[in-house]
């Protein structure tokens, strides 16, 4: 055997082995440098309950894995001169023209609250730094939904986005809905719905042909199972959600893919921009997403308060993690491989991606897990990319 089919096979062993220990379910996962895909496999079953196998081709929820596409986006319209990164922004929506900070609760629970001291921008949207918040890891902003009666965002009311923010813009990182007000810009700026714009613009020039807001009865047909982590480590398998009619598009977690289809897109970024005749971004818009624009504002790191939904996130405990345009940034080289300046993000229910620039990789894998940073998942994630790197060093 060849030292490529080797490694290849190692990878294989990996994640069959996982799902044998019965670590997790079922994975996809798939990894790609700009000439080719490099590898592809899929293991255990699409449902505990169900023992459909896994396919290639299976369809997952890739949740916040469609922050990355919506970043890419709104940087179109930027080059095109429709959109702009520090102007602040206005005719979106009053939570966005006129920000508002939560400062706390009054004696009577009552919300305290005062008018934001800068404006928001693009910029501040795209890098979680305009001071939206989730709920799942903010306190305030928990039990602001929660007094309130807010909807939660997966209802897909524009309710649900018309919270106060955390802080002033600039301040601080803090993860939070952000790109869902971004794909509420891009409509404004195109007159168009974001699904629209996505199809038009990206899925249809790569040939992503399995992704979208709205799965297919066919997607459908090829749909994962989420599957929650029970206290003694088990997983259980839960129905597919029932479809909803959503008020927005949510441009911050709202789309279905497959692994096949957003190594497409990875791919596209590790061209600078193009894949097969296709130009999505230029070179320069491609770089600048991957630079730090947070400068030393810490980023990556998330307390939970809602366990059900999420574990505490810290991907790389002690390193400097900071933000780009869209998605997170390695200032400093991973424990698997990874070259400083590596970009990559996840969904909440436990898929993963990561672009690395220097040494010309990318790679993605995916499960149906909650909650978020199982720690399963996220060890599996760091055995593929290891694997991952030691096949591309075969082909050099």
């Amino acid at each position: 055997m060849s030292n490529r089919a080797e490694a290849q096979a190692q990878i294989d062993r990996t994640l069959r082995d996982a799902v044998a220990a019965h670590r997790v379910p079922g994975v996809v996962a798939a990894a790609t440098t700009p000439e080719a895909p490099i590898y592809e496999g899929a293991f255990g079953v699409r449902s505990l309950e169900s023992g459909t196998a896994m396919t290639l081709d299976t369809v997952f929820r890739i949740a916040s894995m469609t922050k990355a596409i919506t970043s890419v986006a709104a940087m179109q319209l930027v080059e095109e001169g429709k959109l702009s990164l520090d102007t602040p922004l206005s005719g979106i929506d009053p939570t966005v023209d006129n920000p508002q900070v939560l400062e706390g609760f009054d004696a009577s629970g009552k919300p305290i609250l005062r008018p934001a001291k800068r404006p928001i921008t693009l910029k501040h949207l795209l890098t979680h730094t305009a001071g939206f918040s989730y709920e799942a890891w903010n306190s305030n902003t928990q039990r602001y939904y929660r007094d309130l009666g807010t909807p939660a965002t997966q209802t897909g009311r524009k309710a649900a986005l018309r919270i106060p923010l955390a802080f002033d813009p600039g301040d601080k990182w803090e993860y939070g809905i952000n790109i869902d007000w971004v794909g509420l810009v891009i409509e404004k700026a195109t007159g168009k719905t974001i699904d629209t714009v996505f199809r038009e613009r990206i899925f249809e020039p790569l040939g992503m042909a399995d992704t979208g807001f709205v799965a297919s009865p066919d997607m459908r047909s090829r749909q994962v199972s989420v599957h929650t982590r029970q206290a003694d480590g088990g997983l259980a398998p839960q129905p597919l959600e029932t479809p909803i009619q959503p008020e927005f598009y949510a441009g911050g977690g709202g789309l279905y893919s497959t692994a096949r289809d957003y190594l497409r897109f990875l791919r596209m970024l590790l061209n600078h921009g193009t894949l097969n005749g296709a130009r999505i971004l230029k070179p320069e818009t491609v770089a600048r997403m991957a630079e730090n624009q947070v400068g030393e504002l810490p980023a990556g790191t998330m307390t939970t308060f809602m366990p059900d939904r999420s574990n505490h996130v810290d991907f790389f405990p002690g390193a400097r993690v900071r933000w780009g345009l869209g998605y997170m940034l390695n200032m400093e080289p991973g424990p698997n491989g990874r070259s400083a300046g590596t970009v990559s993000w996840a969904g909440i229910f436990n898929s993963y991606y990561w672009l690395d620039p220097a040494k010309q990789l990318a790679g993605v894998i995916m499960h149906q897990i909650l909650p978020f940073a199982d720690i399963e998942a996220v060890k599996l994630y760091g055995q593929f990319e290891r694997g991952v790197y030691n096949l591309a060093e075969t082909q050099r």
